[in-house]
């Protein structure tokens, strides 16, 4: 795979739509797209529930929540890189792409 694949790949967990603009019939940008969507989903999620839970919400669950999406963003980046396509732990087996 050429560099800039590897970076367009990286580039779904930060915007996911980006490598389907890209290319939409690469299965590996497809997989890495359907990762960033999860994974969008799932901050999103973490947002609306930590803002409307008061205190324990506001000083448990947002700052752990999203501390834990960017570690899940991170490993998903590190794989993206790397070539592989493997899943983000707990939400990336989810498929929204076909």
């Amino acid at each position: 795979m050429k560099d800039t694949n590897k970076w367009i790949c990286v580039l779904a967990y930060i915007i996911f739509f980006i490598p389907m603009v890209v290319d939409g019939n690469n299965e590996e940008y497809k997989f890495h797209t359907n990762q960033g969507i999860n994974l969008f989903i799932f901050a999103v999620a973490i947002s609306i529930i930590g803002s409307f839970v008061p205190v324990i919400g506001w000083f448990i669950i947002l700052p752990i929540g999203e501390i834990f999406c960017l570690v899940l963003a991170i490993m998903g980046m590190v794989n993206a890189y790397n070539e592989r396509m493997k899943e983000i732990p707990i939400i990336g087996k989810y498929r929204l792409i076909k």
